[in-house]
């Protein structure tokens, strides 16, 4: 019995897939999406092909639902934007990725404004979110301002174009979990803030209405009825731990991220992103706090990383920092990035591969430990591409074994997370112990990465002063 169809709108690919009775998914359908065209810093692709092929792989992956209308769940990448007309639906702009560099003028402007915009967001003031691109549109196209106030124009991210499309016109709206990565939501209020809006420049009426993630029961004009929506990093993480306040997720893919929840969604400790990962239907939202490794995989490409024995430099007191566009959460040191205490240019290439996976491992493991002081964590869920790597994998569970964080490792092994938990929230079914998830044998004997480890903090700890 099919009990949820959903859809990916993925920045490479879009996806649907059927759930069953048993939180099993089927049928997959996939596209690859419209090539993004990049220049100058700008990345875009276009909308209205994009939405085609969503509208395409929805209905060839509805043929195999034997007849039915099962709830649709959508999930969305985060912060890519478009502009277009009321009237016709045309668009105005293309599709502004999320990846677009547009928004540096944005953040340089409200340089001194950013403690006040974290407060109020959780986020720091980057160029990868909705507002510090859209200021700079709207900045240079003044009279497309004039016709958004005027209601002529509409502006949204990519669910929210699709969802007024598929409704013709009836709903401009997006999900909190959507709301929240734009830089101009209050995440405590889960409302457009009209300060953010002021500091912006952006007419806090041009914005759709922010809705709950579930419970939407929107009919649309395929017949579906469109019952959640939310990103599609929200999505993972339900399909990945659930909802238990005592596991974290590691994704390591081209970049990193730790996420975990807290029992308030507050956290002390500075620097970490606050996570609005969705809002139930007339509940209170789940909220999530994250630390961030930026573009481990360009750092790990030219070397043979699928050789190392993660044992082989554990000895000597090489140290290394693997984030090549700079340190993430919770740093944020653009100063701090792809370096090495000493010179390496005596060592081999598989010398120093080892040697930038024990950096990704002894971040990853700061992190988890410093989110254990703030609250006892009990699981921790490998993903992503990287973590296929044995090496990662016995170098996390060493370290966080051998500094008395007795937590259960695990490597991941479903694929399609974004789409399997936007279906399972669209189906009503619960996100508890649904994981296809391998756990990791007890930590090797060997003291020798553990011991490093403590080495490293030592000298991450002095490079931070710098």
């Amino acid at each position: 019995m099919i009990t949820a169809i959903a859809l990916d709108l993925g920045s490479t690919s879009i996806k649907a897939g059927l759930l069953d009775q048993n939180g099993k998914l089927s049928n997959i359908v996939a596209q690859p999406a419209p090539t993004i065209r990049a220049e100058g810093g700008h990345y875009e692709s276009d909308a209205l092909s994009y939405a085609e092929l969503a509208d395409q792989v929805l209905a060839n992956c509805l043929e195999q639902a034997g007849g039915g209308l099962p709830p649709l769940g959508l999930c969305s990448q985060r912060s890519s934007f478009l502009i277009w007309e009321r009237s016709s639906g045309k668009p105005v702009t293309p599709l502004i990725s999320w990846q677009d560099n547009r928004g540096v003028a944005s953040c340089i402007a409200l340089q001194g404004q950013e403690p006040l915009i974290t407060g109020l967001t959780g986020l720091r003031l980057t160029p990868y979110f909705f507002a510090s691109k859209l200021r700079v549109v709207l900045q240079e196209n003044p009279h497309w301002r004039e016709r958004l106030e005027r209601g002529e124009l509409l502006v949204g991210t990519l669910d929210t174009f699709l969802i007024w499309r598929w409704t013709d016109g009836r709903h401009h709206l997006t999900d909190a979990s959507m709301a929240a990565r734009t830089l101009l939501m209050d995440i405590g209020s889960q409302k457009w803030s009209p300060l953010l809006c002021d500091l912006f420049e952006i007419p806090l009426n041009i914005l759709p209405a922010i809705k709950p993630s579930t419970g939407l029961k929107i009919r649309l004009n395929n017949d579906l009825t469109l019952q959640a929506s939310l990103a599609d990093q929200s999505a993972a993480l339900l399909a990945s731990v659930g909802e238990d306040q005592q596991a974290a997720l590691v994704n390591l893919g081209t970049g990193g991220f730790v996420i975990r929840y807290l029992a308030d969604g507050r956290s002390t400790q500075h620097g970490y992103l606050r996570t609005l990962v969705y809002q139930p239907s007339a509940m209170p939202a789940h909220i999530a706090i994250e630390g961030t490794l930026n573009s481990i995989a360009a750092a790990l490409a030219p070397y043979p990383v699928g050789d190392c024995k993660i044992e082989d430099m554990a000895a000597n007191n090489i140290f290394c920092l693997a984030e090549p566009s700079g340190l993430g959460a919770p740093y944020f040191r653009n100063d701090l990035g792809l370096q090495f205490s000493s010179p390496v240019e005596q060592l081999q290439p598989g010398e120093i591969a080892c040697l930038l996976l024990e950096a990704i491992i002894f971040r990853v493991v700061r992190i988890l430990q410093e989110f254990h002081h703030e609250a006892a964590l009990k699981r921790v869920y490998l993903s992503g591409g990287l973590s296929e790597l044995s090496s990662l994998q016995q170098g996390i569970a060493q370290c966080l074994a051998f500094d008395g964080l007795a937590c259960d490792v695990y490597r991941l092994q479903q694929r399609d997370a974004s789409l399997q938990g936007a279906a399972m929230l669209a189906a009503g079914i619960s996100h508890d112990a649904r994981h296809d998830a391998e756990k990791l044998g007890s930590a090797s004997v060997n003291k020798a990465l553990p011991e490093k480890y403590q080495r490293w903090k030592l000298w991450f700890d002095q490079m931070l002063k710098t």
